[in-house]
């Protein structure tokens, strides 16, 4: 029995026979299939997020960060002038030969040959030579990163080329100034303690200040200047030839100029600058020579000149 409710709703009996598909049944016979619906169209928002990630909040990187600073550059610096091999190399032939021939010459005279001249004039002997290698390590402590392509490398890591610039001339000048120094105060120390007696002259305090520091100042300023050098020229063989120039020419240069009389006087004064000639009167060889100090304060201001003109153009020039 059936209530007039469910008469009234009861489902109609699909019909026997093959499922049929219309438009109005689905493939099986079932009930009509209604066409897919279209989401409503949603306005997409103009302009910016209002919260952006809202969720995750502000980024912070792990790792620390600081601002740089020129110890950075100096510690940078010191780790790449000791860890090359020619450096170790090329110090230790400037310390053999300075030490080394000043050693011989002091064993090899006698008390009598230091009647006019100070015992430490060994020193002078192989300074000569020594100035070579620390003219050498200043051009490569630059052109050698620009011959590797390691000069990129450094400029990215420090933007400032000026404190790259800065921290290569204070590491370079500090460790040649005081690989010399040592070198000249332990021959003048043998040489002294080798030689002395009632006929022997005793160096006074400025002629071992001149010896010793003096000498250690002029070679290393030698050394900056062949820094700037190289810095400007970026090619190790030429900035070497360059300053082997300014060290020797001077010294052979005179000897013809002083054979005109018109060029007497700058062949004169060619000379008294010449490298030789500064150490010469630094370790009081002539007694007609000046203190030496003047060279040292010309070379000094030459130098600056030739930093100024490495500046200008590491700034401007591209790598």
């Amino acid at each position: 029995m059936t209530t007039p409710y469910q008469q009234q709703y009861q489902a109609p009996v699909p019909p026997q026979g093959p499922p049929q598909s219309g438009p109005q049944g689905g493939p099986h016979g079932g009930p009509p299939q209604m066409p897919p619906q279209a989401a409503p169209h949603q306005p997409v928002p103009s302009g910016p997020p209002s919260q952006p990630y809202a969720g995750v909040g502000p980024y912070t990187s792990p790792i620390p960060i600081r601002q740089t600073h020129l110890g950075n550059a100096l510690a940078s610096e010191w780790t790449k002038i000791k860890s090359v091999r020619s450096t170790i190399w090329t110090l230790s032939v400037m310390v053999a030969l300075v030490a080394g021939i000043g050693l011989l010459v002091a064993a090899s005279t006698s008390d009598s040959d230091y009647g006019s001249v100070p015992t430490t004039l060994p020193g002078f002997f192989g300074t000569l030579l020594g100035q070579l290698c620390i003219v050498t390590l200043g051009v490569l402590v630059v052109t050698s990163e620009y011959g590797t392509g390691m000069i990129r490398t450094t400029l990215t890591a420090s933007p400032q080329r000026s404190r790259v610039l800065t921290a290569k001339a204070l590491v370079f000048f500090t460790l040649s100034f005081t690989t010399t120094t040592l070198a000249l105060v332990l021959v003048a120390l043998a040489s002294t303690g080798m030689h002395s007696g009632p006929g022997v002259q005793e160096p006074t305090s400025d002629q071992l200040l001149g010896a010793t520091v003096g000498a250690g100042l002029y070679v290393s300023l030698l050394g900056l200047l062949s820094l700037a050098v190289g810095s400007m020229l970026r090619h190790s063989a030429g900035a070497i030839t360059t300053m082997l120039g300014v060290v020797l020419l001077p010294a052979i240069l005179p000897a013809f100029l002083m054979m005109s009389d018109s060029l007497r006087d700058l062949g004169e004064k060619m000379q008294e600058y010449s490298s030789p000639q500064s150490l010469a009167a630094l370790f009081r060889l002539d007694e007609s020579l000046n203190s030496g100090w003047p060279q040292l304060w010309a070379l000094a201001g030459v130098t600056a000149g030739a930093l100024i003109a490495a500046y200008v153009l590491l700034e401007k020039r591209d790598v």
